[in-house]
């Protein structure tokens, strides 16, 4: 069974960075995409996010590109969101994700392509 487990959120002012990590378990890492999505209050999830198998592919949402940069370790099964120039709008539940299908049809933007999940860690930028 596929687990995931993000840490690295908290509570930051506008400007300031974090970086999220997420570990997964129960597969072959290296593999598998692996994607970031976000949820703010009273809003729906968001694709922010996704790194190809090999990490030579990414892919982000246009209100992060330029300020958010993907990454991942295979070695250490771990996911990275590297956050800067942080906003007060990027505010939500960061969710890392991995997706079903395997190399290259695991680079995906689809919220359905993605049945495992995180249980979210918290970011909050204040003005």
């Amino acid at each position: 069974q596929v687990q995931l487990g993000e840490s690295g959120g908290g509570l930051v002012q506008a400007g300031d960075s974090l970086r999220l990590s997420c570990v997964a378990s129960g597969r072959t890492f290296r593999h598998y995409g692996m994607g970031w999505f976000r949820q703010a209050p009273g809003k729906e999830r968001e694709f922010v996010s996704v790194i190809s198998w090999n990490g030579y592919s990414k892919d982000y949402a246009d209100s992060v590109k330029g300020r958010f940069t993907i990454s991942r370790d295979n070695a250490k099964n771990t996911v990275y969101l590297q956050m800067n120039s942080l906003k007060p709008e990027d505010t939500a539940v960061y969710y890392c994700a991995a997706p079903s299908g395997v190399f290259g049809t695991g680079f995906t933007r689809r919220f359905q392509d993605y049945p495992y999940w995180g249980q979210g860690t918290q970011v909050t930028v204040s003005s």
